[in-house]
């Protein structure tokens, strides 16, 4: 075999394959472009800015970052369609709010309980059951529940482009996590299916739990103390805590995603020239999901977007930046 049919060979058959271009369901924009060249200087070894891979960490918070909120926090629909399933065995709740709006159906004189009511029913709905028995019941709701207004499951109302940045990420040797101000354990029964991140890389909302031995079983009861909410200012506290490392980028969407936002992306000065890069998903598309911001009831982005342009974070604007929202159904 002469020299040049050899090399013909190698470039049909042994050259690896054209790499397809990064974040196909994002248009060709600027917050696309800061993003790719974000991964690119960092994921290179021949570039200054390169890190290396064990510090590649990525942080995303979930609700309205990676699927979608409206018009309240799908774990709260989750609790109040528990609340329902579990009326007849507690007939007292039928005269007792928030049970009462719950088992109705009423969201706002759910959310006119205010926190003690919603604590009462994540207790009721949440806790006294074994670890076991909550991710059943989550994953049946999941395979069962539908939103009200666009008739999908809940885990089809994620972001496509947005599965796409946290594969992108992997490819370039980042470690994706979740830290959301969402229940971990109802995070964690569906993160790896839905998003490709496993359950000891989701970090959220807790309540205490012990062991038992339950008819002879190892078990973990989940128990209505002790809660730890994984919002605002507890987020950078759980980033240390559970991650111990400082993430390179961060995502989320709302005022109760900056303090992570701002823990991520300390200036670069002679201590750290690490670069860094916070992002927020700004909900501009009232035709295709919907268009929120500083006032809203659910997922307010206010002082965080005015931090924006002076910290240099990216704003992903839906309705400009993204081709789809959510995935099309098979």
């Amino acid at each position: 075999m002469n020299r040049l049919l050899q090399c013909l060979l190698a470039v049909f058959f042994c050259s690896p394959a054209i790499a397809a271009e990064p974040l196909p369901s994002w248009n060709d924009s600027p917050s696309r472009k800061a993003i790719v060249d974000f991964v690119e200087r960092v994921a290179n070894q021949d570039s200054p800015d390169h890190v290396a891979a064990s510090q590649r960490i990525a942080t995303f918070d979930n609700d309205g970052t990676l699927w979608s909120e409206q018009p309240v926090y799908f774990q709260l629909s989750f609790a109040i369609d528990r609340v329902k399933s579990m009326a007849s065995e507690n007939p007292q709740w039928i005269s007792t709010e928030p049970f009462k709006s719950a088992i109705a159906g009423d969201i706002q004189g759910v959310m006119a309980s205010g926190k003690e009511g919603l604590v009462q029913i994540f207790a009721a709905s949440h806790a006294n059951m074994t670890a076991d028995e909550f991710s059943d019941s989550v994953r049946h709701w999941l395979e069962t529940a539908k939103h009200p207004q666009t008739g999908k499951r809940y885990h089809e109302m994620v972001y496509q482009p947005m599965l796409e940045l946290l594969e992108y990420l992997r490819e370039n040797d980042f470690k994706t996590f979740i830290v959301s101000g969402g229940g971990v354990d109802f995070m964690r029964v569906f993160a790896e299916q839905t998003y490709g991140i496993p359950p000891e890389q989701v970090v959220g909302s807790s309540v205490a739990a012990k062991f038992e031995m339950v008819e002879g079983v190892p078990t973990i009861v989940k128990l209505a103390q002790n809660p730890f909410v994984d919002d605002k200012e507890g987020k950078p506290v759980a980033i240390y805590q559970h991650i111990g490392r400082r993430p390179l980028l961060a995502g989320g969407n709302s005022d109760g995603d900056l303090q992570m936002l701002q823990y991520t992306t300390i200036p670069r000065d002679q201590a750290d020239t690490t670069p860094r890069l916070g992002l927020i998903v700004h909900h501009t598309d009232a035709e295709r999901e919907w268009a929120y911001d500083r006032e809203s009831h659910i997922g307010k982005l206010n002082e965080a977007w005015s931090q924006a342009n002076q910290r240099g974070w990216v704003v992903v604007d839906m309705k400009r930046d993204w081709k789809q929202i959510h995935p099309v159904r098979k």
